[in-house]
């Protein structure tokens, strides 16, 4: 009985030494850098991340504390982000007159400039005892984005509750409605409440209309603002590689090897010769199995025209997962010169949101060909989290410099985490085996039933 409870202390310590990562286990370590507000941190990775990293899902990444403890992280993965911008403008609005009925929309006179900006509305004249302040035009024909917000200030005014009508018009003549607006001016004991603001539909139109439901408690305006909103989707930014060392297949041909297959957005060539002309063609695979598929078609040159240099080293790519990049050089164009082609690629940077628990330096390790995911979802790692509370985390930056002693050190350490995890593991089975044999033992001592 006592070695079966040691060979199961045993089993549990194995078990829980193998789930204790450490640094150590990780090709590549970064030192981070952080700054902002905490204790959450977004860090956007560079493209040595993925050429140290063993997955292309990235699930072997992580963060420690100078103590070596591993820190609750988040993975968002390149992606366009819509952005929001808001804008005040101070508009120029216009009485509207009516007849002193219940009822009667105001008649206008408008003349308008070649831009369609509103220069002049008057009523047609109704007499002094017939004229009557219905209301405002507002002249928003200045402003392209939909609008969100009506701003009002006023005097003169009874204090109570102010409600009108507001619509819509492109052109003066078809008014579409946009509900009702309220304003308020209320004082009791020293303190007053002002309600000025008034929320649109978030639609565009160069003229809004004010109708007061009381004509005569309205207030006059002193100034009138509108705020626009404009949404605008931006694709995630590119993070660049290094210079790639390119391998000569024949005469203007040649081909690069990747670490993994990657969805790369663009490539970069440099060309050194001045006044060259090189129309290419690209191709990549996935992998060394796979067949090689067209990637993109274009004309590279460097050519000086006068005082200027007229330049064109990028090419667009699909976004296919590729491992391996073949290029074709059309001769027609006299090639690229003695030297083999610099290139460099370039993909969207993913993001990793860390909360930062322990104390610094914090490192971001990399490479371990046997790790599994430990990323969280956003929402759990940041409760209650909102996309705009994103803007507003502290930021961490990688030093990349140091990657390459990181890696050079880390590959002793790999080769001694590989055999210490093997020894546990060869451990472990002992174990489990040493028990079945004892039970199999105890089975054939108990005496016939």
């Amino acid at each position: 009985m006592r070695v079966v409870i040691a060979l199961l202390t045993l089993l549990a310590m194995t078990g829980a030494g193998q789930a204790q990562e450490r640094q150590e286990d990780y090709r590549q370590r970064l030192p981070l850098s952080l700054s902002g507000e905490g204790p959450w941190y977004r860090l956007q990775l560079p493209i040595s991340v993925y050429f140290a990293a063993r997955h292309a899902d990235l699930r072997d990444v992580r963060v420690f504390d100078g103590q070596g403890q591993a820190q609750a992280y988040a993975l968002l993965p390149g992606q366009a982000h819509t952005q929001e911008r808001l804008q005040e403008h101070g508009v120029r609005w216009f009485p509207l007159y009516a007849e002193d009925e219940p009822g009667v929309a105001p008649r206008l006179r408008v003349q308008r400039s070649s831009d369609g900006t509103l220069i002049e509305l008057s009523d047609q004249a109704p007499t002094a005892a017939e004229r009557q302040l219905r209301g405002w035009l507002l002249d928003a024909s200045s402003i392209e984005a939909p609008l969100v917000r009506l701003s009002l200030s006023w005097s003169g005014a009874e204090e109570g509750f102010q409600r009108f009508s507001i619509e819509a018009s492109d052109d003066l003549q078809h008014w579409r409605s946009w509900g009702e607006g309220q304003v308020a001016r209320l004082s009791f004991a020293g303190e007053r409440i002002d309600q000025r603001q008034v929320e649109l539909p978030g639609q565009r139109a160069r003229y809004l209309r004010m109708l007061w439901q009381s004509p005569r408690q309205a207030p006059t305006l002193d100034v009138v603002t509108l705020r626009s909103r404009q949404q605008a989707n931006q694709a995630a930014p590119l993070s660049w590689s290094p210079v790639l060392p390119a391998r000569a297949l024949g005469k203007d041909q040649y081909q690069w090897q990747l670490p993994q297959a990657m969805p790369l957005e663009r490539l970069r060539m440099t060309l050194d010769a001045p006044n060259t002309l090189a129309p290419v063609r690209f191709e990549g695979r996935a992998s060394e199995q796979a067949g090689w598929q067209p990637l993109a078609t274009g004309l590279f040159y460097r050519l000086s025209d006068g005082a200027r240099e007229l330049r064109q080293d990028e090419l667009a790519l699909p976004g296919w997962p590729v491992s391996q990049l073949r290029l074709q050089v059309d001769a027609r164009g006299g090639g690229l010169g003695q030297q083999p082609p610099r290139l460099q690629i370039a993909l969207r940077a993913s993001e990793l949101v860390f909360l930062a628990r322990g104390e610094p330096p914090f490192t971001l390790a990399v490479g371990n060909a046997g790790a599994s995911s430990a990323a969280l979802p956003l929402t759990t790692l940041i409760p209650g989290y909102r996309p705009e509370r994103l803007a507003t985390l502290g930021t961490a930056e990688a030093d990349d410099s140091q990657a390459a002693v990181s890696e050079a050190t880390s590959q002793a350490d790999g080769h001694a985490g590989d055999l210490r995890r093997w020894g546990l593991w060869g451990l472990l089975l002992a174990g489990v085996a040493l028990l079945a044999g004892m039970a199999f033992s105890l089975l054939r001592r108990a005496p016939d039933s």
